[in-house]
């Protein structure tokens, strides 16, 4: 019994409670009560609770306790008090004798069997129907996503015939393992009675044969069921990775790509593993279990009944030892990784920590947290001998009562030798197998919910507007944005504000201002990664979003200041995404972009790797593939976003005279912070704050001398001072 008792509450009651069992011992032998034992034993039995019933109550505080601790202690007493009269009862029923026990109940012995039944209720309540109780009456339900078992087994579906065989080869499995333990009590009982040899002959043969039999069955059944759990797996990571690609860009703004791979790969991985071992292994030990027990209680079923009475038992009292184990493993757990805190910190800051000659401070402030990881390490290992000598003890304990018990039903002629020496083996393989799936249970319902993080991708719709319907032959490549605003996710300001541009087919416009403008972000826009919360962009006069995503992708092409590369040959970059291109126009690309010469005196040519992200090649030669394979596509469309910043002089101007120059082929955007090769442009835009504050040719904005000769005037006077800077240095 829990709850908000004096410390003497428990004696005073322990000494209550003997003393009713002593006066109803007495009272029994009155002229009134001795001819009518069953009265004196029911009513003894009502007395008894009511008087511990009030004790409890008046001890306790039931408006301080949760409903189930104060049923626990009504349990306790209930057992105490009416364990021997429905035991009795049931007795008389059954025809058996009870006179010894009518007249016995109230003795020493009678009194510990109830103290020590009631221990065992208890158990049995905190270890199962406690936690259960509370589960249900206290949790509130979990909303999932949709990825349950449910979920899984909807991708199980089209393999059913295979899980069908695989189930039927578990079973044949188990039930060739049978054969030792069976024969080996039979072999028993051949000893004793001194059977002919032929017996034992013929017994060897059928086990051998039935345990080969099984290993075959257990390989055949291993190697399906993988090769099965692996095909859902990689249907399963190639539908997630799909949904993924589909999501709206803010989608991947929002979260962290570590975080996205690892959810594909790491947790899939996890998920799988976890079910296909732990999943197989819980069929395997299920099919054992219940052919285990079919032949247990073939042998005796009270032995039977003893064990499924005494396993619960020997689970709870490791549970109850094991949880200041668990607790200390967690404390060690915390310990550690204040001591690596300690170490990644010097070691992220070692040139700090070497300038302040700090060292020695810093090994003695990590040999602390080291000492005392050692001292709760040590305290872990003790509470660890401790739960595992529960456990065995457990075990073991209930290995003798079996034995005990056994004994006395084979004294009894019961049961044969032969049959407890087979209910032994079973019983060993039983405990074994509800250990298993009580083990593998929990790790199958975490990989199951494990599942749900993962299945969030599929189920989550991409915040995009339906793709659109048009891809004319002809496009000419003229944009507006008409009143457009846009605010990126999280934040109150708007970045661009009522902007409105336009871009003329077979024309160069160029926009410009300073960082944190909006010029990114009219790309973005124009290349449908996000959409604006007001306003509209037309392409030819017709509203962006009615065009079809691949046409969109195929007719603009951008050249960003950060171009990615693939870990792939130059070849397999230039042609990403137009891999059906001939060679002859990669070239006529590679060409356009002065990136033919370079590529050629690589060692591999255009079959040279890149290198991770483009990591074996320059900055410049990176950015030269990356125009060739925007010009492969052969857009309507090219934009220049910084493209040229990491090419030197020549290059740069090698490469605009040959973009620039082409606008019978494309309309260009272009976006640069150098001035000169803005000026090329036939319109130019300045943006400030997300608004349009100038429109105009290079010599119409120097002439209105504003925001874009400021600009011009601070950059020329920049480049002014370094070349004066550079002739100092030369002298």
């Amino acid at each position: 019994m829990v709850g908000k008792m004096s410390c003497s509450f428990y004696p005073l009651l322990l000494c209550l409670d003997v003393g009713v069992v002593y006066t109803i011992s007495v009272a029994q032998f009155s002229p009134l009560l001795i001819h009518h034992p069953f009265i004196t034993l029911w009513g003894g039995g009502l007395v008894r609770a009511s008087l511990l019933l009030f004790t409890f109550l008046i001890f306790t505080y039931p408006g301080s306790l949760p409903w189930i601790n104060g049923f626990e202690g009504l349990q306790s007493i209930g057992v105490m008090c009416f364990l021997c009269p429905v035991y009795i009862s049931l007795l008389w029923v059954l025809g058996q004798s009870t006179l010894d026990q009518l007249w016995g109940w109230y003795s020493w012995e009678r009194l510990l069997q109830n103290y020590v039944i009631t221990v065992v209720a208890w158990l049995y309540w905190r270890g199962y129907i406690s936690p259960f109780l509370t589960k249900m009456t206290c949790e509130k339900p979990k909303e999932t996503s949709g990825a349950s078992l449910k979920r899984l087994m909807a991708y199980m579906l089209p393999y059913s015939s295979r899980f069908v065989v695989v189930l039927i080869l578990v079973a044949l499995s188990s039930w060739g393992e049978m054969a030792i333990p069976q024969y080996t009590g039979r072999m028993a009982d051949w000893i004793m009675n001194e059977e002919t040899p032929d017996a034992f002959t013929s017994a060897i043969i059928v086990m051998t044969l039935m345990t080969v039999a099984s290993a075959v069955f257990e390989f055949a059944c291993d190697l399906m069921y993988n090769i099965t759990m692996s095909c859902i797996h990689t249907s399963v990571q190639g539908i997630i990775f799909q949904s993924v690609l589909k999501q709206e860009i803010a989608f991947f703004d929002a979260s962290n790509s570590g975080e996205i791979v690892s959810r594909i790969t790491s947790d899939a991985n996890s998920m799988s593993e976890s079910l296909s071992e732990d999943l197989s292994l819980l069929m395997w030990y299920f099919a054992r279990v219940s052919f285990v027990f079919f032949y247990m209680v073939c042998q005796s079923w009270k032995l039977s009944l003893l064990t499924c009475m005494g396993l619960p038992i020997i689970w709870v009292i490791p549970k109850f030892s094991g949880s200041f184990h668990q607790k200390l493993s967690a404390e060690v757990r915390e310990s550690l990784a204040k001591a690596n805190q300690v170490a990644t910190e010097v070691f992220s800051s070692i040139k700090t920590v070497r300038s302040f000659a700090n060292e020695d401070g810093e090994t003695e402030k990590y040999s602390k947290r080291l000492d005392d990881t050692f001292d709760l390490n040590t305290k872990e290992a003790a509470a660890y001998a401790c739960s595992t000598w529960a456990n065995s003890l457990s075990g073991l304990a209930l290995k003798v009562f079996i034995l005990y018990y056994g004994g006395l039903l084979v004294t009894r002629g019961t049961v044969s030798s032969g049959d407890l020496v087979s209910f032994i083996l079973y019983e060993l393989q039983f405990a074994s197998a509800v250990e298993s799936i009580m083990r593998c249970y929990p790790d199958v319902k975490k990989a199951i919910g494990g599942s749900e993080k993962i299945f969030e991708y599929l189920d989550r719709n991409p915040q995009v507007p339906p793709d659109g319907t048009l891809e004319p032959e002809h496009l000419n490549g003229h944009v507006q944005f008409k009143n457009v605003t846009f605010t990126y996710a999280g934040k109150t300001d708007a970045t661009l504000k009522d902007v409105c541009l336009e871009m003329r087919p077979g024309q160069v416009t160029a926009l410009v201002g300073l960082n944190s403008s909006g010029k990114t972000t009219c790309l973005r826009l124009l290349e449908r990664y996000y959409q604006p919360q007001t306003g509209e962009i037309l392409l030819d006069g017709k509203p962006l979003q009615c065009y079809k995503d691949q046409y969109l992708r195929d007719k603009i092409a951008v050249v960003s200041q950060e171009c990615v590369l693939f870990a792939r040959s130059v070849k397999e970059n230039i042609k990403y995404g137009s891999e059906d291109a001939s060679d002859e126009k990669m070239h006529w690309a590679a060409e356009l972009a002065s990136a033919h010469k370079f590529i050629s005196e690589l060692p591999n040519g255009y079959e040279t790797d890149a290198g991770q992200k483009g990591g074996l090649v320059s900055g410049g030669q990176k950015q030269r593939i990356a125009i060739a394979r925007a010009l492969i596509r052969q857009p309507k469309i090219l934009i220049l976003d910084n493209a040229t910043s990491d090419l030197d002089t020549e290059t740069e101007h090698n490469v605009h005279e040959a973009l620039l120059n082409k606008t019978d082929l494309w309309s260009v955007l272009l976006i640069s912070h150098k001035m000169s090769v803005v000026e090329k442009a036939n319109n130019i835009i300045v943006l400030d704050n997300g608004m349009v504050v100038e429109e105009g040719s290079h010599d119409e904005l120097l002439k209105k001398d504003g925001f874009y000769a400021d600009m011009v005037r601070k950059q020329n006077k920049s480049s002014l001072f370094k070349e004066e800077e550079g002739a100092n240095e030369a002298h």
